[in-house]
């Protein structure tokens, strides 16, 4: 591959890389305050996952701050400053359009990040995983905007579709 394809593909993605690998997260941090609740009628995000590459592996969902300095910060660093921070993992089901309830503190605005990551490894590998966002922005030189890729929660569970997005040639694209 030519220099500057590769220089695309570092410009492209490491930014992206650099924003969702784990700085040591603590795997369960954020599941207890984020997991809905049969019948639970307070402020939530019901997240329809679609564009799925396949059945295989984790969906990771997470929910942050909509301002870019907190938007896909360490999870650790979040949850000790008293900021917001959910997380809620699931198996890919073997069937049907996966959607995932993710709670929140308030109805307000925040920033929403789906992981599939497909080899379970806990971690985002742009070259096998898929990545989406709330608002579904086209993914560019960097992580999007905390802006961009956020969703207004309403004081009832809110309805969010997030179309997934995977390495197409120098960059992250839905299928």
């Amino acid at each position: 591959m030519p220099s500057f394809g590769r220089f695309v593909i570092g410009a492209v993605l490491l930014p992206l890389l650099a924003a969702a690998a784990p700085i040591p997260s603590t795997p369960d941090l954020g599941k207890a305050e984020g997991k809905c609740r049969p019948g639970e009628s307070g402020p939530a995000f019901l997240v329809h996952v679609n564009g799925l590459k396949d059945r295989t592996g984790r969906l990771k969902l997470e929910v942050y701050p909509a301002n870019d300095k907190d938007f896909l910060a360490d999870d650790n660093v979040l949850v000790a400053a008293g900021k917001t921070f959910r997380r809620v993992e699931v198996d890919v089901p073997g069937s049907g359009a996966p959607v995932l309830c993710v709670r929140v503190p308030a109805a307000g605005r925040y920033g929403v990040s789906l992981l599939h990551d497909r080899d379970s490894n806990r971690r985002f590998g742009w070259r096998v995983d898929g990545i989406g966002f709330a608002s579904n922005p086209k993914l560019g030189l960097s992580k999007p905007k905390a802006a961009r890729a956020s969703a207004s929660a309403g004081g009832t569970p809110t309805r969010i579709d997030i179309v997934m997005n995977y390495q197409r040639g120098l960059g992250m694209r839905p299928l």
